[in-house]
């Protein structure tokens, strides 16, 4: 993408919300509830592949990955028009340029990849816009269009230089106090490296449409939540998901557990063949002061790893890392994990996060039963408090990932990731 084409965008965008403007001088709340942020991204990513496990680039050994990128993300978002139905629209501008990164240190997700065999390259740029268009009636919103969607059997994944997006419809309803239900469909993929709209696909075979309907109950003052969830992705495999999560004050220390049960396998004309995922997952925290402590199990069985859409994040698992997701065939992981705020010590904003997983049982074939990885990640972080720079985050990431052979890469790695936001409105 050129510097006029973004530059286009930009403008683009505007004139819609000038376009919006005389509209909105007789419908209150349109404009006056609207926000408009710009969160400008930099990211650097690099991975060391460490005992000849990396991937063959240009013909070799891929000894490293290191790319860097600079990254804004425009996210304007209107209010609604008065009267029973009240009528809304949100847009979503991104673009990301390649600051550095050659052929041979490819494929950290950061940008597109370009070109075959030894003429991978990883694009210049990429940016892309989404527009969503919205109506509430009472405290029921219907949205149509394209935006960053999270949901616990379909998580968009933001962890690149540019979130992923799905394009279709949603109902969204909070009538009932405590309870909120979910229903719609997904026909259109764009993943975080991406700057075209797919269809819905898994392990690379696509089919029309991801349908889903969900609904989360809260009560004991909100602090115990139950969520039922079930997604179909349309012949090729539909998942069930039953969550309980729960926050107990106990003196000095607030006790915390997030229980969940994923049963998943094909559906239809099972055009992805057949599939068999079941994963039994628990969360346990306790958090006293500046300290919280966190023991993580994890186990999968049935003759898949986890399924979910290609693309997605695997953040509905517990043990859903910076450098694994534990989601082998057959694999039980645990984790133990401290996150430890610096306000107590007079640094407001500043907070470190240390996690070691390990995951054994994994089936890589018919005679190797019992492979293994581990993992050890930390996160140091800071956000600005106040000055010019207010809010601005940075996050320092380093960690190590071991496998045995066939469950896939050991590697060393440092990620530099600084977010700003913006409030323009």
């Amino acid at each position: 993408m050129t510097a006029r084409k973004i530059i286009s965008l930009g403008l683009i965008g505007a004139g819609t919300m000038a376009l919006a403007v005389p509209f909105a001088a007789h419908a209150e709340g349109f404009v006056d509830d609207a926000k408009v942020s710009l969160n400008l991204r930099n990211y650097y990513y690099n991975r060391n592949f460490l005992n000849h496990t990396g991937p063959t680039v240009q013909g070799d050994d891929q000894g490293q990955i290191s790319e860097w990128t600079q990254s804004f993300i425009l996210d304007a978002r209107s209010g609604y028009t008065a009267g029973t139905v009240g009528f809304g629209i949100d847009v979503l501008g991104m673009y990301s340029v390649k600051l550095d990164g050659g052929k041979g240190t490819i494929g950290s997700g950061l940008l597109p990849i370009h070109g075959t065999g030894n003429d991978r390259q990883a694009a210049d740029d990429f940016g892309r816009t989404a527009v969503a268009a919205k109506a509430k009636i009472s405290k029921t919103e219907l949205k149509v269009g394209e935006w960053f969607a999270v949901l616990p059997i379909l998580r968009g994944d933001d962890g690149r230089s540019l979130p992923q997006t799905f394009k279709g419809g949603q109902i969204t309803s909070n009538e009932i106090d405590g309870l909120s239900l979910y229903g719609g469909r997904f026909n259109g993929n764009s993943q975080r490296n991406d700057a075209s709209m797919e269809r819905m696909s898994y392990a690379g075979v696509n089919t029309n449409a991801f349908d889903f309907a969900g609904g989360e109950f809260k009560f004991n003052e909100k602090r115990t939540m139950v969520g039922l969830w079930h997604g179909e992705l349309n012949d090729i495999y539909k998942q069930n998901y039953l969550q309980l999560t729960h926050s107990q004050p106990i003196g000095d220390w607030v006790l915390g557990a997030n229980l969940g049960y994923l049963d998943s396998e094909d559906d239809g004309s099972s055009k992805a063949g057949k599939l068999d995922n079941k994963v039994y997952q628990g969360s346990f925290s306790a958090k006293t002061g500046m300290n919280t402590f966190t023991v993580n199990y994890q186990k999968l069985s049935g003759d898949n790893k986890f399924i979910k859409v290609d693309g997605t994040s695997g953040g509905t698992l517990v043990n859903d890392g910076f450098t694994s997701a534990f989601d082998n065939v057959d694999e039980r992981s645990w984790a133990i994990r401290h996150d430890y705020s610096f306000a107590a010590l007079g640094i407001p904003g500043l907070s470190l996060m240390n996690r070691y997983t390990k995951g054994d049982n994994i089936r890589v074939s018919a005679t190797n039963k019992d492979a293994e990885e581990w993992a050890r990640e930390t996160e140091l972080a800071y956000t600005l408090q106040d000055g010019p720079l207010k809010n601005l985050n940075i996050r320092l990431r380093n960690s190590d990932v071991r496998r045995d052979s066939g469950v896939g890469v050991d590697a060393q790695e440092n990620r530099v990731i600084i977010n700003y936001p913006l409030s323009i409105l």
